[in-house]
């Protein structure tokens, strides 16, 4: 797009995430979400439980968590890095885009996630390393998929899916309007395929699925 004005490439933007048909999620995270889509859905079941951080129930579904039962907590009724509930309560635990947030030692609540599952069972957190100070309240870490796997390893659990993506052209974006609006569900559409682009070295949002030992 040399030579286009900003005015002109902000349109053609604009006209792509305006085709008609269906929409998906917004582009940092179409390709986390199709990463870890049904990951866990041979583990899910009526009688199975799941400990969600933080509104992340959406991210069990994602996962293949449909027939699980969902214990919903947030904080600071539940502190990420200090669980209110005895060890290997949960099947899983979930966190989506929380990890940046905790006021502590993220060492600490991922650990804690660990504790909370059963032997056997699974944790999933998302989180990111490239984005802007975003308070909810406050806004403290960032992290690369190696960081994520070191600290499971610290947890004493088994990584079993860990990654990341992002690329620079969404990260020009990522400060624009633009960045959260549903993208149309259309592998031929040009913003479809940018929110599948991956440079590695410029991972916008991380993953991990990991099992307690």
């Amino acid at each position: 797009m040399d030579g286009l004005s900003p005015t002109t490439i902000r349109q053609l933007y604009e006209h792509a995430l305006d085709a008609p048909g269906p929409k998906t999620w917004w582009i940092t995270r179409l390709a986390m979400y199709k990463a870890l889509h049904r990951a866990l859905s041979e583990h899910d079941g009526n009688e199975k439980t799941c400990l969600s951080i933080s509104g992340s129930k959406g991210l069990g579904v994602e996962l293949g968590l449909t027939k699980t039962k969902y214990t919903e907590v947030s904080y600071p009724d539940a502190n990420f890095i200090d669980l209110p509930f005895e060890s290997g309560t949960f099947d899983f635990c979930i966190s989506d885009q929380v990890l940046e947030h905790v006021e502590g030692d993220p060492q600490k609540a991922f650990s804690e996630s660990i504790r909370v599952v059963k032997p056997g069972g699974y944790v999933c957190h998302t989180t990111c390393f490239v984005n802007g100070i975003h308070a909810a309240p406050k806004d403290f870490w960032r992290f690369t998929p190696e960081s994520l796997q070191l600290i499971s390893g610290n947890a004493n659990a088994e990584s079993i899916l860990c990654g990341g993506w992002g690329n620079r052209e969404v990260i020009g974006l990522m400060a624009s309007p633009l960045r959260m609006k549903p993208i149309p569900d259309d592998p031929s559409n040009p913003i479809y395929q940018l929110a599948l682009r991956n440079e590695p070295s410029w991972p916008i949002v991380v993953w991990i699925i990991s099992r307690r030992n």
